[in-house]
């Protein structure tokens, strides 16, 4: 049987997506109560929102949403929607007869494909809430319409990449699964190491020379501009986690991150992971964080093989 994080209760996920613009966001909604959140960021150039929030020494315990945005720091706009959306259905952190969703939230840069005049706005960001279900859709879609990976010699040479999902399950019930929006400098590996989707060589030849390699040779210089590039993803878990216990999941996460991509967390990706736990399944911390790595890397990998070519930016599988 197929374990989807949308299994949990009151998981949900929505996409929105501009295909001339070639971009778009994914919203993952926590339900009426929300859930505990927690976030880790690696990369060097991060576009992110409530982070700080997030921080265990502070207040607020849960949110409500966890936006993933293309857009660069445009996309951010996009949150407005969501906090709309849940608004309008009375969800959100009570503070007296105020309401006020909490909708942490990363981007991507992928202003530098489509159409870079068009980003995701607070009217996008409230279709995909109301879009958002229990099927994920991949590939080309919210997120990671505009993704792409192996950058390291331009967007000449990169490879499409996109939005994907994957979620695991114990037999005590406990489910701990990842949605991820792929948009590195590197390139995406297989679980034997093999390049499955990076850069290419100069003849736009299927065989992919390794970013590493590429780099080498060109003596350390890379052409991407810094904060071009970046994976930002969610780990979500029905498991009864504080919030401390949810960001030590979040570090642990991105390890899943360093299993597939090559390089990682370099000073051109804002890498990030946010955490949602539901509180449902008692679970050791050890675990929901071997499991999120897992979860994490399959996304990854489903992210690029999920996508299609799309306006001469060429796909690995089509």
């Amino acid at each position: 049987m197929t374990i989807a994080v949308t299994d949990i209760r009151g998981i949900t996920v929505g996409s929105c997506e501009n295909m001339r613009a070639l971009t778009g966001c994914t919203v993952i909604l926590a339900g009426n109560e929300g859930a505990v959140c927690g976030v880790d960021v690696r990369g060097a150039a991060p576009g992110t929102r409530e982070t700080d929030l997030l921080n265990p020494v502070n207040m607020i315990e849960k949110a409500h949403a966890i936006l993933l945005s293309g857009g660069s720091a445009y996309g951010l706009d996009a949150a407005g929607g969501v906090m709309r959306f849940l608004e309008e259905k009375g969800i959100g952190y009570k503070s007296g007869a105020v309401i006020i969703p909490i909708v942490p939230g990363a981007v991507i840069f992928d202003l530098a494909v489509g159409d870079s005049r068009i980003r995701p706005d607070s009217e996008m960001g409230y279709r995909a809430c109301q879009k958002a279900g229990v099927k994920i859709e991949e590939g080309n879609v919210g997120a990671g319409t505009g993704a792409t990976v192996g950058k390291i010699k331009g967007y000449d040479w990169c490879t499409k990449s996109g939005l994907g999902t994957y979620a695991m399950a114990l037999e005590n019930g406990l489910i701990v699964g990842a949605v991820m929006a792929v948009n590195a400098l590197g390139d995406v590996c297989d679980r034997r190491g093999k390049i499955i989707a990076g850069v290419r060589g100069d003849d736009g030849c299927e065989e992919f020379p390794g970013t590493v390699q590429v780099w080498k040779a060109l003596k350390g210089k890379i052409s991407p501009a810094p904060g071009s590039n970046t994976t930002i993803g969610v780990v979500v878990c029905n498991a009864r986690l504080n919030k401390n216990q949810a960001t030590k999941v979040a570090q642990m996460a991105h390890n899943g991150m360093a299993r597939v991509i090559n390089p990682v967390h370099t000073m051109f990706d804002g890498d990030t992971i946010f955490v949602l736990a539901t509180g449902e399944k008692e679970a050791d911390v050890n675990v929901v964080g071997y499991m999120a790595q897992e979860a994490v890397a399959e996304a990854i990998i489903r992210s690029v093989q999920k996508a299609v070519s799309v306006q001469g930016y060429k796909a690995a599988i089509n």
